[in-house]
């Protein structure tokens, strides 16, 4: 492409200071060193974490940035070394990296990589520890090494899945976090059997995703938990089978969901981030074998609790990050189960807007009758 090696002018959304409105801004974007990828991105969505991270909450929170990790685009340049894509390739940038070569990635056991950990967690790129962010000289930091609410931004080649050419950029979009993190919650990390007992806390896309997960994992019944009762008979689409509101019960909930469930859930999940609701859910997994996954992230400092009891008999208290899926290998095969109408993607969509109306679109975000909200990033 002719922007090749020059620095690109564009639009993008950037947070100064937390809870501050994020300022659409003219940023230079640098172009992309050994092992790096230049991507144009044509949609994105928001996502929980944005907010989280903008609220101040975030441990790894960095300002002046851009945020944003749910996203798709084509590639406008690719630096040197770096072969997996190439210009005008679809992708999905991808904060959980996948290097296949460090000792995470070898072990066969997790979808963690440690390759540019370091880097990402702390807002610049691996190569010279430095942003490809500026406005007028001055750097802004990446997020997740990802950055999203820009036009253009700059990933590690080991962040970027290469999708199929025919799919909907403005739908696959959400394979770059929430829907393949409950899915794969369900899938990789509890590995539901047919025939379970499955309580999902907080019905927001995550929790969503995880009912329609446990649904074609064959769940017997999956019981859906959420202080807003208008979030129900949507629920119900994604596979939820009957509801409780915690509000509705003057007894704790995880006695209310044991005496629902004859000694408790096979499987929970919590999809809030919330520490007491975290110890909720697992002490509403049955003695012997019950297991809750935690998905939900904490604010800084949390820390969950429980009586060791709980675990000495038997229940299993796990977590999980991307819903285990390995992000290069694993989301091309997501795309290609949405091509073939095995999972949904378009009944998340809720709102479309465009990046100008950014402010607009996590004020509906927080008003709970938004789903995903995807965002048109070039007019």
């Amino acid at each position: 492409m002719a922007t090749a090696g020059k620095v690109i002018t564009c639009k993008a959304a950037v947070a100064y200071e937390p809870n501050k409105p994020l300022v659409i801004e003219d940023v230079q974007v640098a172009p992309p060193q050994a092992g790096e990828v230049r991507i144009k991105i044509l949609f994105t969505a928001l996502c929980h974490t944005d907010a989280y991270t903008w609220s101040g909450k975030d441990p790894e929170g960095l300002f002046p940035c851009i945020l944003g990790h749910e996203a798709a685009g084509i590639v406008e340049s690719v630096g040197e070394g770096v072969t997996e894509v190439q210009p005008g390739d679809h992708v999905i940038p991808c904060y959980q990296a996948e290097c296949k070569e460090c000792k995470f990635c070898k072990s066969g056991k997790t979808n963690l990589c440690g390759k540019v950990r370091m880097a990402t967690g702390a807002g610049i790129m691996m190569n010279d520890r430095k942003s490809r962010f500026s406005i007028n000289g001055k750097p802004i930091y990446h997020f997740m090494g990802t950055s999203t609410f820009s036009q253009y931004t700059v990933v590690h080649d080991v962040s970027v899945a290469k999708v199929d050419l025919q799919a909907p950029l403005d739908k696959v979009c959400l394979l770059g976090c929430g829907v393949p993190t409950g899915l794969g919650a369900v899938w990789n990390t509890a590995k539901v059997e047919p025939g379970a007992i499955v309580a999902i806390f907080g019905l927001g896309t995550v929790g969503l995703a995880v009912a329609e997960g446990a649904k074609s994992a064959g769940a017997l019944r999956v019981i859906g938990v959420d202080i807003d009762s208008k979030k129900f008979d949507i629920a119900k689409n994604f596979g939820v089978t009957e509801f409780v509101n915690p509000k509705d019960y003057d007894k704790p909930i995880q006695q209310v969901l044991v005496d629902l469930t004859d000694g408790g859930v096979d499987y929970s999940f919590e999809c809030i981030g919330n520490v007491s609701v975290m110890r909720a859910a697992l002490e509403c997994c049955h003695k012997g074998w019950g297991t809750s996954v935690i998905i939900g992230v904490a604010a800084s400092g949390q820390e969950i609790s429980t009586r060791p009891f709980q675990l000495v008999t038997g229940r299993v208290w796990k977590g999980t990050a991307f819903g285990g899926f390995k992000s290069r290998s694993q989301v091309p095969w997501l795309v290609d189960k949405y091509m073939k109408k095995e999972i949904k993607i378009d009944e998340y969509i809720t709102h479309n807007l465009t990046l100008g109306e950014i402010n607009k679109a996590f004020d509906l975000m927080h008003e709970g009758g938004c789903l995903r909200c995807v965002l048109k990033m070039h007019e």
